[in-house]
């Protein structure tokens, strides 16, 4: 399940893909539409915007440790969200990061987005999808509570929460 069509709790129309290296051209517009506090809560630092070599290498990956999936409106075309996945060394865990367009927080983008990236984790294999959300991240916490994580104190980061959801605990019609 590479690509899929989706309708938000909003009523919008997206199709979710795997991302590819043209969508490049689609970064600006959505990351204009990015609060520097989404930013920052996204990338832990602070940053007024993403600079073109990160934004470069965010959109070229190795799609044998990693897969990356954009959300485009269907009536626009436009980048409304991405979802990625990253794999650890040893090949059965991930690390999992989303962001998207500001406006667009609860509206059910993020929870479609990354229920699409755990259907597509399981069908990769991996055992365990793990992400570091910053503890004032509440509803980032609470979306990932409510996809059944769980959630602990980050031993090594102050201010950070470890979530980790074991993909054998996930219910296949859960993710689709």
């Amino acid at each position: 399940m590479l690509s899929r069509h989706v309708t938000t709790r909003a009523g919008e129309k997206v199709f979710i893909r795997p991302l590819t290296a043209e969508d490049g051209r689609l970064y600006p517009d959505f990351l204009s539409e990015v609060t520097a506090e989404d930013l920052r809560l996204r990338f832990f630092a602070p940053m007024k915007q993403v600079n073109p070599d990160l934004i470069d290498k965010l959109i070229h990956y190795d799609p044998k440790s990693a897969m990356a999936f954009v959300a485009i409106e269907e009536s626009t075309g436009k980048l409304l969200g991405v979802v990625r996945l990253h794999d650890e060394p040893d090949g059965k865990t991930a690390e999992f990061a989303i962001l998207l367009r500001s406006r667009l927080k609860g509206h059910g983008l993020g929870w479609l987005m990354m229920k699409h990236m755990i259907a597509n984790a399981k069908e990769k294999g991996l055992k365990t999808v793990r992400g570091q959300v910053l503890a004032e991240n509440t509803t980032m916490l609470q979306m990932c509570r409510e996809l059944g994580f769980h959630s602990a104190d980050d031993p090594a980061e102050h201010g950070v929460k470890v979530l980790d959801l074991p993909l054998d605990e996930v219910p296949a019609e859960a993710v689709h």
